[in-house]
């Protein structure tokens, strides 16, 4: 996961919208929704939950 993907996911896992998750980063509510598909795909996941589950057992968040 590269580092862009990292920051969206910690972001969506404290329950940032596609909004306020592109507005933090300085990037697309479009761009945010093509990094959590990303996401998603990379971990085999297809919710923002069960991301957010990966996240905490994967130490991803501070």
């Amino acid at each position: 996961m590269s580092d862009r993907e990292v920051d969206v996911l910690k972001l969506i896992s404290l329950g940032g919208t596609n909004r306020e998750v592109a507005e933090k980063l300085f990037i697309s509510p479009k761009t945010v929704g093509r990094h959590v598909e990303n996401i998603y795909g990379k971990i085999g996941v297809t919710t923002r939950p069960a991301a957010t589950l990966f996240a905490m057992q994967h130490h991803l968040l501070s």
